[in-house]
């Protein structure tokens, strides 16, 4: 397993990969009004999300790269995402300062981690389940922001996916700190150093 772990060049890495090239085409998509060709790009990268995680499982190819990229780009997207449409007025600036912050807390709450010697923590369902909720979001807000019946469902069902989306991913913060103080206080006297530097992955 430790060969798999290190390996760089499998599929599931490969998609994360196409995933994060995909994030400035993305933003100049939104930017410039494109909202079709934004929309299935975002379907795709969707997508693309749950394929890697089911083909690392299957295929028995989850890396530490890996586990660095899949997050990696799910959280490009959500910015790229955030700031597009909050320069369009799809996205109202609260929102945006919600989901911002939990992205400063958590990289807070990391640094923190990694003075004890750990590199991360191990992503957990909660935190998936709120960025696919993001995911489902944006696309249908981005579409919602024209005119007809078909956009005005897909505002209303794009606002209960946002906001629920929202409501995780700080749910996922808060059992994230849960787990960063129990590692921290299971460390013996001394901290890290004494046993080595312990990761997660």
């Amino acid at each position: 397993m430790a060969e798999t772990k290190d390996r760089i060049w499998t599929v599931p890495n490969a998609l994360s990969l196409a995933r994060l090239l995909g994030v400035p085409l993305f933003f100049w998509l939104v930017l410039a009004g494109h909202d079709g060709w934004a929309i299935g790009l975002l379907m795709l990268a969707g997508l693309s999300d749950w394929a890697d995680g089911k083909l690392a499982r299957m295929l028995d190819q989850t890396s530490r790269l890996g586990t660095l990229l899949d997050p990696a780009a799910d959280r490009l997207y959500i910015l790229a995402t955030l700031v597009g449409l909050t320069a369009r007025e799809i996205v109202p600036w609260w929102l945006t300062a919600l989901l911002v912050g939990r992205e400063v807390y958590m990289a807070g709450l990391l640094g923190l981690l990694k003075r004890y010697g750990w590199n991360g923590l191990p992503v957990h369902f909660v935190g998936k389940a709120a960025t696919m909720n993001l995911l489902y979001a944006f696309p249908l807000l981005l579409w919602g922001s024209h005119d007809g019946g078909v956009a005005t469902a897909a505002r209303v069902v794009g606002w209960a996916f946002a906001l629920w989306g929202a409501a995780l991913y700080w749910w996922a913060a808060v059992l994230y700190t849960v787990q960063a103080r129990q590692l921290i206080r299971a460390l013996p006297p001394g901290g890290a150093e004494n046993e080595g530097v312990a990761s997660a992955p």
